[in-house]
């Protein structure tokens, strides 16, 4: 039996809706309520598996009711119904397992159940013997070059919308840090209506919070003190990662060399470069910068070991990353003037002084023009 609490401020609705579903199979119903608050503090104590919720409510409205379930019950599943069409089709953008455009009829509620009845049955399924249930350790939070949740199975992820995208993106940014829900209007709803915002705000959360309960119960946007909070509970976000592993990797040497190689590898694109968020880019320029560096260090590591061909290839990577730093084309010309391709030096030469008159206005620095005089002029 899938239990159920009901919440609609008018009690013809309400009375209407609870006698329509005892007449179905399949539903127990464990409480009706027309006030959002006391709706709210009955499904945390008794944990049905649905709630009805009429969007349209004083005080606390269904989407608002909604948010603060879901932050504590991930799992519930959460049907609206409204007399409006235009919070019908909101209700249907939260991702809601179904929506009802009041009035409703039995037939209709049939169906609603039968939903819900598929639903209960493939939140068991992962437990069955005949396929294992998916591990913290398989999933991965992907930030170089763009968004991506890795569940170890196939297929990427699909948020509702851009802004449930980008919302779960700035919460995973900031990691475990709480975020003020006035900080987030200004952010992300700068040009609408407080009330408005608020409404898109919630309607948000609760879209990231479906999606984030179905790839790993880990995830979770906690409420509180007028804010949120993003837990991962262990699952892995690439970034944080990558630059432990860097801060922790043994002094370059023949033995380690690999590791540091793999490091290079893993930094996969600059830091959610695809997506274009703008509060990103310290972050993004912060991780690029590490990255140049273990380069360079790594590129003549392998020069002073005469790798001569590994050294120009990782140099090379860096320039096409870097093509604005000269520093890079200093350290190219230098390696093909040791091993003596005079043609290669001064292509190297002549494309950084066409990048720097290009991009600045300027000429090589005064120490590799004379340099580059002396043994190539």
């Amino acid at each position: 039996m899938i239990r159920i609490i009901l919440a609609d401020d008018e009690a013809l609705g309400l009375f209407s809706l609870q006698k329509q579903l005892e007449k179905l199979n399949g539903c127990v119903i464990v409480g009706a309520y027309q006030n959002g608050a006391e709706a709210v503090e009955a499904v945390l104590r008794e944990k049905p598996e649905a709630v009805f919720l009429d969007i349209d409510m004083p005080e606390l409205s269904g989407l608002e009711a909604a948010e603060i379930i879901m932050s504590h019950l991930p799992e519930t599943e959460i049907i609206f119904a409204t007399a409006y069409e235009e919070y019908a089709l909101k209700a249907f953008e939260l991702a809601a397992i179904d929506y009802l455009l009041k009035p409703v009829s039995t037939q209709r509620l049939a169906k609603t159940l039968a939903r819900l009845s598929q639903a209960k049955a493939a939140k068991i399924e992962p437990d069955h013997p005949a396929g294992p249930s998916r591990t913290k350790e398989q999933v991965t939070i992907r930030c170089f070059q763009t968004l991506e949740v890795d569940t170890g199975e196939s297929g990427p992820v699909h948020w509702r919308t851009n802004k449930a995208q980008e919302l779960f993106a700035y919460f995973v940014h900031l990691r475990d840090q709480h975020v003020r829900k006035d900080a987030l209007l200004e952010m992300f709803w700068p040009d609408i209506d407080p009330k408005k915002g608020y409404t898109q705000l919630y309607t948000t959360i609760y879209q990231i919070r479906k999606t984030a309960s179905a790839v790993h119960p880990g995830i979770r946007i906690v409420s509180g003190d007028k804010g949120y909070r993003l837990e991962l509970n262990g699952v892995v976000v690439d970034a944080v990662t990558w630059e432990e592993g860097l801060q922790t990797a043994p002094p370059l040497s023949e033995h380690t060399l690999a590791r540091h190689l793999q490091l290079l590898e893993l930094y996969r694109g600059d830091y959610l470069e695809d997506c274009g968020y703008w509060w990103a880019e310290n972050e993004r320029e912060r991780l690029r910068m590490l990255w140049y560096r273990h380069a360079m260090r790594v590129a003549a590591f392998l020069e002073s070991r005469d790798n001569a061909a590994e050294a120009f290839q990782l140099y090379f990577l860096v320039q096409r990353r870097f093509p604005f730093t000269e520093e890079v084309y200093w350290a190219l010309i230098k390696l093909f003037t040791y091993i003596g391709d005079r043609v290669s030096v001064e292509r190297q030469y002549d494309t950084l002084s066409q990048m720097l008159h290009d991009e600045f206005g300027t000429k090589p620095a005064r120490t590799l023009e004379q340099w580059y005089r002396e043994r190539v002029v």
